[in-house]
């Protein structure tokens, strides 16, 4: 398998390049390789799109600093865009997430024109997935193979019913009745409950009446389980960058019977008043940048009350745990399932 990076991967557009007409929408990657294949087509009326918000806001600052044209459309599905596509490009990470590889091709069929054509991109040399797939939901693909990866292309010839890509959880993490909510691609933990989640569900301590913050909560599976605990008179808010993720915290938090409770789409927790929470979960990315949890952090004693306390599990205890002790001071450290779980009460 070639390595996934510009230089063996923006030739394959030039392998269907006749193929591409505006108006082109290029779904997810990078923001790096999303400029380098606006730079490298040069076509208008082109449109990117992302799931989560801080992706969605660094692609339009390096889209500005490097004086190119292109729009950002931020969305929690694909086909929530309208149809006004003539070329949908998917540049496919060879070692994504299977199944959102799978509803981007299912999603995509939904936002192309009449005869509109769906390209993916894959360094994958031989890619085994997409030719499949592709025929499957557009009735036809053609798959070309090089040197650089694979290109498969289709078009749209007919119509298809929605098919949506979820699955239900069901998990027991108390005493009480099992925790059951909604998960969907693309958001973090598809179809499952994550050792992290569990590990930091089984140091919480949480009292009837608590305000809770469920920090980065992806389906909001920490911060239900939190907030029965805290019932009666608890709330609990869900805040992501993915919008993907609040949409189904919300969901998930109607369906359990939450009526204290609010979702909220932020980068940097913008719109949260400081002081307002008794506990926060925190469960920060550990592949991403080290800033988002530096920011985890530091957010996180200011939206504390005093005495509030905060909780943060993590595999990365030599990078996180300084950057705890900048903010709160003396931290407590437990061990649970691989993970290890960071407590820290603010003065």
């Amino acid at each position: 398998m070639p390595a996934f990076s510009m230089s063996n991967f923006l030739p394959l557009l030039d392998v269907v390049r006749s193929r591409i007409k505006p108006p082109v929408l290029i779904v997810l990657g990078a923001p790096r390789l999303v400029i380098e294949m606006v730079r490298h087509l040069q076509l208008p009326d082109t449109a990117c799109f992302q799931m989560d918000l801080f992706q969605a806001q660094r692609l339009r600052e390096e889209l500005t600093a490097e004086n190119l044209t292109a729009s950002v459309q931020a969305e929690p599905d694909l086909w929530n865009l309208a149809a006004t596509f003539q070329t949908v490009l998917f540049p496919a990470p060879p070692r994504g997430e299977r199944e959102l590889k799978i509803d981007m091709v299912d999603q995509g069929f939904h936002v192309l024109q009449a005869k509109g054509t769906f390209i993916t991109l894959s360094p994958v040399t031989h890619d085994e997935l997409f030719p499949g797939w592709m025929k499957k939901v557009f009735g036809k693909s053609a798959p070309a193979h090089s040197a650089d990866g694979t290109v498969i292309w289709s078009t749209k010839q007919q119509s298809r019913e929605r098919r949506r890509h979820e699955m239900w959880v069901q998990a027991r993490v108390d005493d009480g009745s099992p925790l059951r909510f909604l998960t969907r691609p693309g958001v973090f933990a598809y179809g499952r409950l994550d050792l992290g989640t569990r590990a930091i569900l089984q140091a919480i301590e949480i009292s009837p009446g608590e305000r809770i913050l469920d920090l980065g909560c992806g389906a909001g599976a920490a911060g239900l389980a939190a907030a029965r605990r805290a019932e009666p008179g608890g709330h609990v808010t869900f805040a992501d960058s993915n919008l993907r993720a609040i949409e189904l915290a919300e969901m998930n938090a109607r369906q359990c019977g939450l009526t204290d409770f609010r979702a909220c789409a932020a980068i940097r927790l913008e719109g949260l008043e400081q002081e307002s929470y008794d506990v926060v979960l925190a469960n920060p990315p550990y592949y991403a940048q080290q800033a988002i949890a530096r920011m985890f952090v530091e957010r996180s004693a200011k939206l504390l009350r005093p005495g509030g306390r905060f909780y943060l599990v993590t595999k990365q205890l030599d990078f996180v745990e300084p950057i705890v002790r900048e903010s709160f001071g003396e931290v407590e450290l437990f061990e649970s399932r691989g993970y290890i779980i960071l407590v820290a009460i603010k003065n």
